[in-house]
């Protein structure tokens, strides 16, 4: 057992397996108390179980640590709610959350149904926010407190995820936020993008070079939570196997201005002359990944 985070008290959302599940034992061994969430579904959000969270709570407990099982929905008000006010009830106080839960369900942009875009952006964007509102409430209370959100590096966008894509982008704008409206009462708000081997990433069409376990990632969102990282706010970090990352904050690359009134044709001479654009990265992966699917490979990324 370790005292990284000895005397707090920390929420993981989606603890039940995986990232969730690592980022959970790290923190009771760290020294936390654990509040653990897991609707315990499948990777598309199906058939909830209990199981799952209670079954970590077991494993904290038999390594000598203290955590308490929640096996609410985070996408609902009300279960955001209830993980925040059974480490109150349980504990008296909330020190950190760490929302991780989230679901898969694949379909390209044209082909994508109601059905699969709303329970994705609902359990990754709005389960991010209904535990970051409940636990910043109390947070700007104590004067003291830290919100870690989970995002991805398909942030950047993605052929086949537009739903998964769009909330891992606004997780990172909903950190941002918080990070810019708690900074003065003590709160903290960070983001991690993982790349790590989980039944998530065993879906991904590419070889990733750089991937790593998912104790990798614990070990640095149990750094995020501790004081050593008190500083450190509306960041975004790449965890991936050996190698941690810091990604760049937003800001505009080249402008030009013109004051004339703008019409079509003198956008388009000061966009094709000055301003530009920013080259995709993942559009060059496309060629890649077309070539393999015929060879009947994974592309390397």
């Amino acid at each position: 057992m370790g005292n990284f985070l000895a005397g707090k008290v920390v929420a993981v959302t989606g603890a039940g397996r995986g990232i969730g599940r690592a980022v959970a034992l790290a923190c009771a061994a760290e020294g936390a108390k654990v509040v653990v969430n897991d609707y315990g579904v499948a990777i598309d959000g199906a058939a909830p179980s209990s199981e799952v969270a209670e079954a970590v709570v077991k494993e904290i407990e038999a390594a000598g640590g203290v955590a308490t099982a929640v096996a609410d929905d985070v996408s609902t008000m009300a279960g955001g709610q209830r993980i925040v006010d059974t480490a109150l009830a349980q504990y008296g106080r909330i020190d950190g959350v760490v929302c991780v839960a989230g679901i898969l369900r694949e379909r390209m942009l044209f082909n994508m149904s109601e059905e699969e875009w709303d329970p994705v952006v609902a359990t990754h964007l709005k389960g991010t926010f209904t535990v970051f509102r409940a636990a910043a409430a109390v947070m700007r209370r104590q004067g003291t407190g830290t919100l870690v959100g989970f995002t991805s590096g398909n942030h950047q966008g993605s052929v086949a995820q537009a739903n998964y894509a769009s909330a891992k982008g606004g997780i990172i704008s909903l950190v941002r936020s918080a990070a810019l409206g708690l900074h003065k009462y003590g709160v903290t708000a960070n983001a991690v993008a993982p790349v790590a081997r989980t039944r998530m990433s065993a879906n991904v069409p590419m070889e990733l070079k750089e991937i790593g376990e998912p104790e990798d990632v614990a070990a640095f969102v149990v750094y995020l939570l501790s004081e050593r990282a008190r500083d450190i706010t509306g960041q975004v970090y790449t965890v991936a196997g050996p190698k941690i990352a810091v990604w760049a904050q937003p800001r505009e690359l080249r402008s030009a201005y013109f004051e004339g009134g703008w019409t079509p044709e003198k956008a388009a001479e000061v966009v094709s002359g000055t301003v530009g654009s920013d080259p995709m990265p993942l559009l060059a992966q496309l060629s890649a990944m077309a070539e393999a699917a015929r060879d009947g490979a994974r592309p390397n990324r």
